[in-house]
């Protein structure tokens, strides 16, 4: 019989017999047995020393720290057999990528290519294979982060969300020197860095920076602010707060008054898929055909579910092939999988980013047409009315409208490259900003010659591919409407955080109006879900595109950038509409990339 403690204080004590048999549930707690291999102070590090004296093993922190006075001072140590190798997962070790070459640890059962099932590659073009097309876009593509550098990555953005840089930096002070500042600044920013290091770990920090110069780091530094500029490419969603702030330390660290003063800048090229394969010799990995499934993107969407195993199978079979048949002394077979990885996320990008633009375009064409105008439901638009700058027919709006969504399709399957080229100009050296007051505060404004050429590219395949381009053609950058290439950047991150909550909440109409109450209500308002779907698509066709939204009149219209600032001006507009419940009912929840 087992009693709680509980049921032994509420009973009556008197009444209690004694029972041998009784066990009380709060018996005191057996002591933990000691890890021998960790240190016996801190029980955080290894154990590296034995003190003989003590008859207990500590590492070599605290070794120093307990005995450096007094009688401890004489006790004699004996060097443990694991010191050679209690480093293996130190948060501070200088980051670097895997460079060791197939152990038994990695070895796996024997594949034959022969044995997989993977289908045969098809052409990308007319002259181009998959693989061709993949070489090149691999030059854009950031490589993956490992464990150890997602660890460095949590002190930058730990730094740098406590750091005050801009505010301290971007102002009209006639008072102090810019460059003092910003050397100044930049020096606390290091200081902070190494405090977070240290404070992760004693010993490795101890290494980097005890009786060092923030010179003698400088590739240090250099490599975590890499780490930072690689994960944002990855992930647009994430350090929406802290991005901007760390691209223009990194870019003052450019200036050559500030660099002679601090002794080293903080930029590091990007690596990315195609720079970190050249440099190991192995660009042949990406001319591989079975390639296409080793990268592939699992969508489970209307399949069922022997399919998707089939898929993850052959997956995960091309990798290990490719990774053994490519691993080598000069890349491992974990840095190979590591690109693989790498390319993969290229496609989950895409589907996230670029097949909003793609749906909506569907959406268009499926329930408008462009020659036979629905009474109710056109698209013409008139200057001065609902806050519509343009005039445009029914048939002229919806060319407009489509073309925009082609080119935003365009530019998002691009953005790679687009993201490259906006990081090469605003760290160049070549190119300088001027602070200036652009009517929203004050902004760097700064050309960006390699951006606006490839911008204008992509333009013109875009005209090419329409026949008869609608609206003007001019692309702002260096101005006070895009002031740089940062903003450029942020500004066009934009268009699947609009166009994904609008085609999900569409695609849900149908689903919600099973609930015989929200039919009922949709019937009674709208008139049924085909006649929804029209009312939100023709007033988004409408007033997303109808070069509202600038600061003035004369910046308003159908240029590149205001097309999507008309959008911005919709999406603010959302909580007045009158099916504005419906969409809360299908799940919106914003435009901030937090909905659904």
């Amino acid at each position: 019989m087992k009693r709680s403690l509980g049921d032994i204080l509420l009973a009556d004590t008197e009444n209690v017999e004694e029972d041998p048999d009784v066990e009380l549930s709060d018996a005191e707690p057996v002591e933990e047995a000691v890890d021998s291999s960790m240190c016996a102070e801190c029980q955080d590090q290894p154990a590296v020393v034995e003190c003989q004296n003590c008859d207990e093993n500590f590492c070599d922190v605290c070794r120093k720290f307990l005995h450096r006075t007094g009688k401890r001072k004489a006790h004699e140590f004996r060097p443990l057999k694991a010191e050679e190798t209690a480093n293996g997962d130190s948060l501070v070790a200088e980051p670097k990528k895997a460079t060791e070459t197939s152990s038994s640890k990695e070895a796996q059962p024997e594949d034959d290519e022969d044995d997989v099932d993977l289908p045969g590659v098809h052409s990308v073009g007319s002259s181009s294979t998959f693989g061709d097309w993949l070489t090149s876009r691999a030059k854009y593509i950031p490589l993956r982060l490992t464990h150890e550098e997602r660890k460095y990555l949590r002190l930058l953005e730990a730094a740098l969300s406590v750091s005050e840089y801009t505010d301290k930096v971007d102002i009209l002070a006639m008072y102090s020197s810019r460059a003092k500042r910003v050397v100044a600044q930049l020096k606390d920013m290091c200081a902070t860095l190494a405090g977070l290091v240290v404070a992760s770990d004693m010993k490795a920090g101890q290494e980097l920076f005890q009786d060092k110069d923030y010179e003698d780091n400088a590739e240090f530094f250099q490599t975590i602010f890499e780490l930072g500029r690689r994960y944002k490419i990855q992930n647009p969603d994430k350090m929406r707060n802290t991005y901007g702030k760390m691209m223009y330390m990194v870019q003052d660290s450019m200036n050559s008054e500030v660099e002679e003063t601090l002794g080293f800048n903080l930029y590091k090229p990007i690596e990315t898929v195609h720079s970190f394969l050249a440099d190991r010799d192995a660009l042949g990995l990406l001319k591989e055909d079975i390639i296409v499934h080793a990268t592939k993107e699992i969508v489970p969407e209307g399949k069922k579910r022997a399919q998707i195993q089939t898929e993850i199978k052959q997956k995960e079979r091309a990798i290990e092939i490719l990774s053994k048949k490519h691993g080598s002394s000069k890349i491992s077979r974990e840095d190979i999988r590591q690109c693989l990885y790498a390319l993969g996320d290229n496609h989950a990008y895409l589907r996230a980013n670029r097949d909003p633009c793609d749906k909506m375009r569907a959406l268009l064409q499926q329930y408008f047409s462009p020659d036979k105008p629905d009474s109710e439901f056109h698209l013409s638009i008139q200057a001065g009315r609902g806050g519509a700058r343009l005039s445009h027919s029914h048939q002229k709006q919806y060319y407009y409208v489509n073309q925009s969504l082609s080119l935003w399709s365009s530019i998002m399957h691009e953005m790679y490259m687009l993201w490259s080229l906006s990081d090469s100009d605003l760290l160049s050296s070549r190119t300088r900003y001027r602070l200036t007051d652009t009517g929203q505060g004050l902004n760097r404004v700064q050309a960006c010659p390699g951006l606006s050429r490839a911008m204008h590219s992509i333009l013109s395949k875009a005209q090419q591919k329409a026949g008869t381009w609608i609206g003007s053609s001019v692309i702002h950058l260096g101005d006070h409407n895009v002031p740089n290439a940062l903003l450029f950047i942020d500004k066009y991150l934009q268009v699947p955080r609009i166009l994904n909550p609008i085609a999900i909440a569409v695609e849900e109409l149908e689903r919600i109006a099973r609930d015989p109450f929200i039919h009922g209500y949709i019937e009674q308002s709208f008139g049924g879900v085909e006649t929804l779907k029209k009312t939100i698509l023709s007033d988004f066709f409408k007033h997303g595109f109808d070069g509202s939204g600038a600061d003035n009149f004369f910046d308003a219209g159908s240029c590149i950038d205001g097309r999507l600032t008309s959008a911005w001006n919709w999406c603010n507009t959302i909580s007045k509409k009158p099916y504005y419940r419906i969409l809360l009912m299908a799940g919106f929840a914003g435009f901030d990339g937090d909905g659904f």
